[in-house]
């Protein structure tokens, strides 16, 4: 087996690759349609899936994607726009009008061809009636540092919006819709990725409002006067601008760690993927995947050593202190406070699409030294952790994981590995 931290890289990078748009989108093409191809999207892999489906489609083709500024990628025939993630711009919200532009006026015979993964929430920001993009700013920060759980904050985000809760897919109507998705939220649930802006939405304007009160989110009030009239409501379940489905997923969460277990068999590691969709606070998250690597440590359950516990999801950062949050860095300190140092246990933590949180760095890996070179520079695992200052403090240690935009999203990648 190669240097612990070395590995643990390797498998990041692998699970990466396994959700570039350019090695499986092909194969999710439908057929040509008698009439026109016009393809839209949203999220911090579209760039990556349009240049992917100009290389793969034997027709005509037009269209409009929207990315997030740096992740860019050469298209000729598919336009791109750049605009602002996690915080809403008016990039994305003039991005999301010429979407809804280029899709007005399609017939039966036409095709629209939706490329969606995480981050078209915030990338699509076209406001609803009688909100403005301040409106949606406002509502967006306060969720990003309040905890809520990601289906809690797109359930907010489509009924605050003129394009997510399957408005994107009735605007298209009468033309075929195919979906083609990366998948970045637990359960690969098509509502969530992106907030849904092709599917039908279930969730009502209350149950928005039941979730702002559940987390004490503070709301301009010309927001909570759009969610208690009722004018947020999307698209529902048989509305018949939608008719059925077609979604295909072209990455998801368990294709990535699959990938990464492939890798680790191969050097001689036992993989064990714990699951793909685990939810809760980073550091909760991170003092219970302590306990499982311990006990894989000393009584080789839930597999023995060598052994790496693979795991996705997308956890959540409850900002109290004056750090920059960050749900892998938060994670990764949790677990190495839990840990305590204990030898043979090294990790990494880090976001598929190179940003955890608002930083430009993937994660973090942790190793049994982390505590006594921390200490050695004035650093504390659990003051730092208080501060929500993972970034701050990795980046102090030189243990920062950099992949820079990598093009596509399949959210948190964790692997611990016990040597």
């Amino acid at each position: 087996m190669t240097e612990p931290g070395d590995l643990l890289r390797r498998l990041f990078s692998a699970a990466v690759a396994a959700a570039d748009p350019a090695v499986s989108l092909a194969q999710h093409l439908p057929e040509p349609p008698r009439g026109r191809t016009v393809v839209v999207g949203a999220g911090k892999a579209a760039a990556a899936m349009a240049r992917a489906v100009e290389a793969a489609w034997p027709g005509e083709i037009s269209g409009l994607v929207v990315t997030r500024y740096g992740h860019a990628a050469p298209t000729r025939r598919i336009a791109v726009v750049e605009a602002a993630h996690p915080v809403l711009d008016q990039a994305g919200e003039a991005a999301a009008r010429r979407i809804l532009d280029r899709v007005a006026g399609l017939d039966a015979d036409d095709l629209v061809l939706c490329l969606i993964s995480g981050g078209g929430s915030a990338l699509l920001s076209l406001p609803g009636p009688d909100l403005s993009l301040a409106d949606k700013q406002a509502v967006n920060r306060a969720l990003l540092k309040s905890g809520a759980a990601i289906g809690e904050m797109n359930c907010v985000r489509r009924h605050l919006s003129a394009i997510k809760g399957g408005r994107l897919a009735a605007a298209c109507h009468p033309a075929r819709v195919v979906m083609l998705l990366i998948s970045d939220t637990p359960g690969d649930n098509p509502l969530d990725i992106a907030s849904g802006p092709t599917v039908a939405d279930p969730t009502t304007c209350a149950d928005a409002l039941a979730i702002l009160a559940r987390y004490c989110v503070e709301v301009p009030s010309a927001v909570r006067a759009h969610l208690e009239s009722g004018a947020g409501e999307s698209i529902k379940p048989g509305d018949p601008r939608l008719g059925t489905p077609d979604v295909r997923m072209v990455a998801t969460p368990l294709m990535a760690l699959q990938a990464a277990a492939v890798l680790a068999e191969h050097e001689g590691v036992r993989a064990c993927i714990l699951g793909d969709a685990l939810e809760g606070e980073a550091r909760e998250v991170g003092r219970v995947m302590a306990g499982i690597a311990l006990s894989a440590a000393t009584h080789s359950l839930p597999v023995p050593a060598p052994c790496v516990l693979l795991s996705g999801g997308e956890t959540t950062v409850t900002v109290r202190g004056s750090g920059r949050g960050g749900r892998n860095v938060e994670f990764l300190l949790a677990l190495a406070a839990a840990l305590g140092g204990r030898p043979q246990i090294h990790a990494l933590a880090g976001d598929t699409d190179g940003v955890d949180g608002l930083k430009e760095i993937a994660g973090a890996v942790i190793a049994p030294d982390t505590p006594s070179r921390a200490a050695a520079l004035g650093l504390s695992l659990t003051e730092s952790l208080e501060r929500n200052d993972g970034h701050g403090f990795f980046e102090a240690l030189g243990d920062a994981v950099v992949a820079g935009p990598t093009l596509t999203n399949v959210n948190d990648f964790r692997a611990i590995l016990i040597v």
